[in-house]
C-alpha cells in the first residue's frame, strides 16, 4: 500500500488502533474523517496548536471536568452531551456566559469507530445547540485494557458579567433555596441500565445545558447569592458544601423537594435517598426571601426551570448542617452522601 493513501476509516466497523493516537498520518485520518464531521469552529479550521479567542469585558470564568460514566450511553444522552453539558454548567454557575469548550479524548486500542462517532456527533449537537464552540481538542489511544473504551476531559471558559457575584460564601440566613426541577433523575436514569438492577424506567437523564436559565435569572435578579449545580453527591453533597463555605445551616421541607414518582419508587427498591442522587441539568438557586417569588416565577417561564421549587431555607442554628423536616413536623440531620453511592456517574 502507498504510503500517501491510507484507506479511508471504516466507520461502521472500524475499530480504534494505537496508530491513531500517534500523532502522525493516522491520527490526522481520525480528525479529518471523523472529528472535523462534527465539530466545527473557526478556531478549530484554523489547525493551531491553540484555539485562540478575543473575550469580551468581564472576569474569565474557567473549569475543567473529567467524564468516565458508564455505561457510555444511556436513556437522554451519552458520554458526549453530557461532558459538553456538564462543563458548561459549571461556568455558569459562577454566573458566567460560557464562551468556548475544549476536549480530550482518552480512547482504548479495539473501541468501536461507530460509538466513537456516536459520541462526536452528541458532543457537536449539544455544542451547537449551546452555541458554545468547541475551540481545541486532543486525542490519545492506550492499550487494551487500559481504560473502558473512551474517557472525556473537557474545559469551558466564560466571562462573567460586571456586577453579578455569585460565591457560596454569600448564602445568608434567611436566604431561600430554589431546585430548578425533579431531583436525582440523571442518577437513576444510569442505575436503571446497570448490570444486575432490573427495575421498569420510563425515565430520561436530565442532562441539559443551564447557561440561558442563569441568564434569565441574572436579567431579573442579579444580585443572586448562590448558584450550584448537584451532581455527584446531589443536592446534599453541594448544600453541605455551601453550608461548611458560608458557616451557615440550612432547613430543607422534604414535601417540598420535587421527585419524579420513578426515582421514588427506584430509591425505596434499592434504599437510596434522592437528595444523594446526581442530577446533571438541575441548578439550586440561593437568593433573599423577598426576592423568592420573583427569581421563582422567572425559573418556571423557563423550559429548564419548569418545576422549580422552593426547597428551604438557610438558618442560624447548626452552621455546616442540613436539616431535613419531615411532612409530619419531625425534623433530623441530612447525612453527607457516605462513600460513592453510584461510581462512574458522570
Amino acid at each position: 500500500m502507498s504510503h500517501h493513501h491510507l484507506r479511508p476509516l471504516d466507520l461502521q466497523n472500524g475499530r480504534v488502533e494505537r496508530a491513531h493516537g500517534s500523532g502522525g498520518r493516522a491520527s490526522q485520518q481520525l480528525v479529518d474523517e471523523l472529528f472535523s464531521r462534527h465539530f466545527h469552529s473557526p478556531q478549530l479550521a484554523v489547525r493551531h496548536d491553540a484555539g485562540i479567542l478575543t473575550p469580551p469585558p468581564g472576569r474569565i470564568a474557567a473549569s475543567t471536568d473529567s467524564f468516565v460514566v458508564s455505561p457510555l450511553f444511556f436513556p437522554g444522552g451519552c458520554i458526549g452531551d453530557l461532558a459538553v453539558h456538564g462543563s458548561i454548567n459549571d461556568v455558569a454557575m459562577s454566573g458566567a456566559q460560557p464562551l468556548a469548550l475544549t476536549i480530550g479524548f482518552i480512547l482504548e486500542e479495539g473501541f468501536l469507530l461507530s460509538d466513537l462517532d456516536r459520541i462526536a456527533a452528541a458532543i457537536g449537537q449539544a455544542s451547537q445547540r449551546a452555541a458554545v464552540p468547541i475551540i481545541s481538542g486532543d486525542t490519545k489511544v492506550v492499550e487494551r485494557g487500559k481504560a473502558d473504551g473512551v474517557f472525556l476531559s473537557t474545559t469551558c471558559l466564560g466571562v462573567i458579567p460586571e456586577g453579578i457575584h455569585i460565591a457560596p460564601q454569600r448564602a445568608c440566613p434567611t436566604d431561600v433555596v430554589i431546585v430548578s426541577g425533579t431531583i436525582g433523575d440523571h442518577g437513576t436514569a444510569i442505575l436503571s441500565c446497570r448490570e444486575g438492577i432490573a427495575f421498569d424506567c420510563d425515565l430520561e437523564s436530565d442532562s441539559a445545558p443551564l447557561h440561558s436559565l442563569v441568564a434569565a435569572i441574572l436579567s431579573v435578579h442579579p444580585d443572586l447569592h448562590v448558584l450550584r449545580d448537584p451532581t455527584r453527591g446531589g443536592v446534599s453533597a453541594a448544600l453541605h458544601e455551601i453550608a461548611a463555605s458560608a458557616q451557615v445551616g440550612f432547613r430543607l421541607w422534604e414535601a417540598a423537594i420535587p421527585v419524579h414518582p420513578t426515582v421514588r419508587s427506584a430509591c425505596q427498591l434499592l434504599g437510596l435517598d434522592p437528595l444523594h442522587l446526581a442530577c446533571e441539568g438541575r441548578l439550586l438557586a440561593i437568593c433573599p426571601a423577598d426576592d423568592a417569588a420573583r427569581v421563582l416565577a422567572c425559573m418556571r417561564a423557563h423550559p429548564q426551570g419548569r418545576d422549580s421549587a422552593v426547597i428551604g431555607e438557610v438558618i442560624t442554628e447548626s452552621p455546616g448542617f442540613v436539616q431535613l423536616e419531615t411532612p409530619y413536623g419531625g425534623r433530623k440531620l441530612l447525612d453527607w452522601p457516605a462513600g460513592e453511592q453510584l461510581p462512574r456517574i458522570c
